[in-house]
C-alpha cells in the first residue's frame, strides 16, 4: 500500500469509528460541541489558537478552504495535525499491518471469505504471501477505501501544504507507531467481525460517503456521530465491535491529542487540524481543551 493511500484508508476508518449506540443518545441529549468545524481557543493574555475538524477526503466540496480557516491559518505559527504524512514510512506501515509471528488471516476467516476479500480488492490486493499475513484491521482499511474522486490531495494534505508554504512549524499529535498501536488494540474478534460487516455492506459505502460529506459541510457534528452510529442501530450484534473502534480510535486518541496540546496552546497561535469526530461531545477536543482552562468559541 502506498503510504498516502494507506493513510487515507486509515483516516477513513477512524472517521467511521464512533459507531456505538451511545453516540446517538448523546446527540439526542444536545451535548456540547454538537455543531461547528472551527473553534477559537483563547488562553489568558495569549494570542488565540484554533481547532478545525477535517474530513479525510479529496472530494472537491471538502477541499475548498473557508475564508475563516484561511484567516486562522494566516494568524498561526504552529500547525498541529493528527499525524504528519512525512513521518509515515510506507514500508514500516505495511510491515506493521502484518502479523510478525505464526498467525495468519486463515485463523480468523474461512476460505470463502478470504476469496471474496481478494475478489473485492482485485489489483489492489497485496501478494498472496503478504495477504496471508495481514492483520484483520489492515484488510478493513483496504475494504473501507472511500469512492475514488481523482488523484487530488485530501483536505488534510492541503492544510499541511499551506502550513509549509507559510513556513509554520508543523508537529504531529500522534506518531505512526501510536496509530498502529491503536489499531492493534482493537480486539481481533472485533476486527474480524467488522471485516465481515464491511464485506456484506460494501455497496453502501459510496452512499455513506455522500451523506457524510453533506453532513460535514453543514458542520453537524452530532449528525456525523449519528451516521457513524447507524450500523449499530441497524444491527445490534455488531454494535459492540464498533464500540471497540470508538474506544481505541476516537476517544482514547482524542485524550492523547488534548494532552499533547496542553503546553502548545498556552503559547497561542496553534492551528489544530483533526478529523471532525474528534471534536464532538464531552470527550472531544474542544471539551477537553475547555476543561484545561481555555475559553472555546465556535467560529464556523
Amino acid at each position: 500500500m502506498r503510504v498516502s493511500l494507506a493513510r487515507r484508508r486509515a483516516l477513513r476508518l477512524l472517521a467511521l469509528a464512533a459507531a456505538a449506540p451511545a453516540a446517538v443518545a448523546a446527540a439526542a441529549a444536545a451535548v456540547p460541541f454538537s455543531r461547528g468545524l472551527l473553534f477559537r481557543i483563547d488562553a489568558s493574555g495569549k494570542p488565540p489558537s484554533w481547532v478545525f475538524g477535517t474530513m479525510h477526503s479529496n472530494d472537491a466540496r471538502v477541499t475548498r478552504l473557508p475564508a475563516a480557516v484561511t484567516s486562522a491559518l494566516a494568524a498561526s505559527r504552529w500547525f498541529a495535525a493528527e499525524i504528519l504524512l512525512l513521518q509515515a514510512e510506507p514500508s514500516a506501515f505495511f510491515a506493521a499491518a502484518q502479523f510478525d509471528d505464526g498467525r495468519r488471516l486463515t485463523d480468523h476467516f474461512d476460505d470463502a471469505t478470504l476469496a471474496q476479500v481478494r475478489d473485492v480488492l482485485g489489483g489492489g490486493a497485496p501478494s498472496p504471501e503478504a495477504f496471508s499475513r495481514l492483520k484483520p484491521w489492515a484488510v478493513l482499511l483496504l475494504l473501507a477505501q472511500p469512492p475514488a474522486t481523482g488523484g487530488g490531495p485530501t483536505l488534510d494534505e492541503i492544510l499541511i501544504d499551506v502550513a509549509r508554504r507559510q513556513r509554520m512549524t508543523a508537529v504531529g499529535l500522534e506518531l505512526p507507531e501510536e496509530q498502529v498501536a491503536a489499531l492493534d488494540a482493537v480486539p481481533l474478534a472485533s476486527q474480524a467481525a467488522l471485516v465481515r460487516w464491511t464485506l456484506a455492506h460494501r455497496a453502501e459505502l459510496p452512499f455513506d460517503h455522500e451523506r457524510a460529506v453533506r453532513t460535514w459541510m453543514r458542520g453537524d457534528l452530532a449528525g456525523l456521530a449519528a451516521l457513524a452510529a447507524a450500523p449499530g442501530r441497524r444491527d445490534p450484534a455488531v454494535a459492540p465491535h464498533f464500540a471497540e473502534l470508538t474506544k481505541h480510535l476516537v476517544v482514547n486518541r482524542s485524550a492523547q491529542m488534548a494532552h499533547r496540546l496542553f503546553v502548545p496552546l498556552r503559547t497561542g497561535r496553534v492551528f489544530v487540524a483533526v478529523g471532525a469526530l474528534h471534536l464532538y461531545g464531552t470527550q472531544g477536543l474542544p471539551a477537553l481543551i475547555r476543561d484545561q482552562g481555555h475559553r472555546v468559541t465556535r467560529i464556523g
